[in-house]
């Protein structure tokens, strides 16, 4: 017998709320100025013309137009081409 009783782990604890990411525009969208286009943790798309990052990395408008995304080709650090989505803000 133990004198001490045993710990046990709790099954319970993993419901958490969601972070509400991804896209909020969708290609051919109009967009105004300061509006987010994309909510991402990490890099997951970059801003391409007429788009910038936020200190979040959610990419925002820089100007009024329609939203067009396009995949590109980037050299990695290991010298390998990876290809990512980029994010374009056409003027009207």
């Amino acid at each position: 017998m133990s004198k001490v009783k045993g710990q046990g782990s709790t099954k319970n604890n993993r419901k958490t709320a969601g972070k509400r990411l991804g896209v909020k525009r969708y290609a051919g969208q109009k967009v105004s100025c300061g509006e987010i286009i994309v909510r991402q943790v990490g890099l997951t798309k970059r801003a391409g013309d007429g788009a910038y990052f936020s200190r979040n990395f959610s990419i925002h408008a820089a100007r009024d137009g329609v939203v067009r995304f396009q995949k590109k080709r980037y050299p990695s650090f290991s010298g390998r081409n990876i290809s990512r989505t980029t994010v374009i803000v056409d003027p009207l």
